[in-house]
This record gives structure tokens, sequence and C-alpha cells, in this order.
């Protein structure tokens, strides 16, 4: 009878294993395997093992790349962060009708293309565009603030693409939160801002931590957002692993690219439950 159980068991989570072996653990092995391999002469990839890949990401270019790329990580989890924390925390205090509306306008966007909504942020941004319109009529501004293909419009649709996972990640934590801890809290004399800092921040803070890996890595490797608002002024490590794909045809160092942000990622994921003690990433789960 046990036996009969446990192979309805493995049959059951046969599926599962399958799909993770194929378009999981496989696709992973192969980046892995690719990223020693040397580039052809013509066209692909040649079966000779060699390190020179992970070598040439060293060069100055490259850790440029890298640095910027970290520099806008940092900048845009920092201000993703700021706005929000707040947000989801306030979220998770509202009734629940009022709660339902909020998620579903935050949930609206979301339904269409993240191409299309960039597209939108050119017209605000451009000379002669919708911003440029409003302050001139306010007369705030002479000339056009030239914002398109720069640097804050990058960083303003790096945070607008980002913002939900933040928002829902600190949702997610706060709305569990037992709040009869913070009215004992306030009971034994302390302060909103103390029972703020002691119980509530302290209990949110796996929701904001999450929301920090679910930003921090996404805002080093969306290309397109850097392309279509930024131009050619901001060159991050997605657009190097594009590249190099599409244009130079150099797999295996577009593997090598990849396999360091994964790396990055797993760090920041393992790091992420040392700190917090939990298994799983608020928002996703």
């Amino acid at each position: 009878m046990r036996g009969k159980v446990k192979l309805q068991s493995v049959l059951a989570l046969l599926p599962v294993y399958i799909t993770t072996l194929v378009f999981v653990a496989g696709p992973l092995a192969y980046m892995v395997a690719l990223s020693f391999l040397s580039r052809s002469e013509t066209w692909g990839v040649e079966n000779t093992l060699t390190l020179r890949n992970y070598i040439n990401i060293l060069e100055p270019v490259y850790l440029g790349t890298i640095r910027q790329s970290l520099k806008l990580a940092f900048f845009c989890t920092a201000l993703i962060a700021l706005i929000g924390y707040p947000f989801g925390y306030f979220m998770a205090r509202l009734p629940e009708r009022q709660r339902r509306t909020v998620s579903f306008f935050l949930i609206i966007p979301m339904w269409t293309s993240s191409l299309m909504r960039l597209y939108g942020w050119i017209i605000i941004f451009r000379a002669g565009g919708v911003l440029d319109g409003i302050f001139m009529k306010a007369g705030v501004i002479q000339d056009s603030l030239k914002l398109l293909y720069t640097y804050p419009a990058v960083v303003t649709g790096m945070v607008y693409v980002l913002l939900p996972f933040m928002i829902y990640s600190v949702y997610s934590n706060a709305e569990k939160m037992d709040w009869n801890l913070v009215e004992a809290a306030r009971d034994l004399g302390a302060s909103r801002i103390q029972a703020f800092l002691t119980i509530t921040f302290k209990l949110t803070m796996p929701g904001l931590l999450s929301g920090v890996v679910l930003t921090f890595i996404p805002s080093m490797g969306l290309f397109f957002v850097a392309d279509i608002l930024g131009g050619n002024k901001v060159v991050l490590v997605g657009s190097v692993i594009q590249e190099q794909l599409m244009k130079a045809h150099n797999w295996p160092f577009a593997a090598a690219f990849s396999v360091v942000l994964m790396v990055l990622t797993s760090l920041l994921i393992y790091l992420y439950r040392r700190i917090t003690k939990v298994k799983d990433l608020e928002g996703l789960v």
C-alpha cells in the first residue's frame, strides 16, 4: 500500500520535475556550458574550452558598464524603496474594499505592454511634449527641458516599471502583520515613531528586502528601458548581453555575462534569506 501511494506521489510530481528540467535547469546548464566555449570565426561556437569570455569581462569598457549598471541599480532601488515602502505600508492599513480598489488601479497598467507604456513617457519627455507644455503655460520655463534621452528619463522609466514589485512585496508582508503588537507597544508608552521603528519596521523588513531583490537585479538588465528613454547614452549590462547576442553574435561572451548576472542574483537572494530567515520572496508567493 505504501509503495502504491509513493508511486502515485512520484507520478503526480513527474510533470513538475520534467518542466523544471526542460525549461529551467536545462537552459541554465546550457548557458553555463556555453560561457566556457570559444566563438567561431564565422558563425556559432567552437567546442574549445576557454576562460577568455570571463577574462574579457574585466576589460575597462565592460567594467565601466558594470559600474554604471550598479550605480543606476542602487539609485533606482533607493528611489523605489522610498516611494514603494510607504505606499505598500499604508495600502495594507486601508479597509479591505479600498485595498482592492488601489490594487486594481496598480494592476491596470500591467495589462498593457511595458514597451507601449514607455512610449507614453516619450510623449511626456520629448521636446514640446506634455511636460514642456505644462511648464511653459505655467511660465516656469521658456525653452524646452530636453529630458528625453537623458539619465533622469531612464531613472524615471526604471522606477515606473519596477515600482509595483516593491509595493506588492511590502504590502504582502504588512498585510500579514499582527497589528496588536503595535497597539501593545503604544499601551506600554512607546511613541508612534518608536512603535514603528521597533515593531512595524522590523516586521516588514522581509517585504522591504524582498522588494530590493526584485528591483535591484532587473534594473541592471532592463536594456529596453535604457534604449527607449536613454538612447545610446546609458548602457547597462543587459544592453551588452543583447548587443553581443543580436549584433556581434558572440554567444559565449553573452553567456558569460549572463552567468555573472545570475551569480549576483543568487548572492542577493542568499543574503536576503540569511538576513530575514525567510525562504520565499514576499510579493511573489
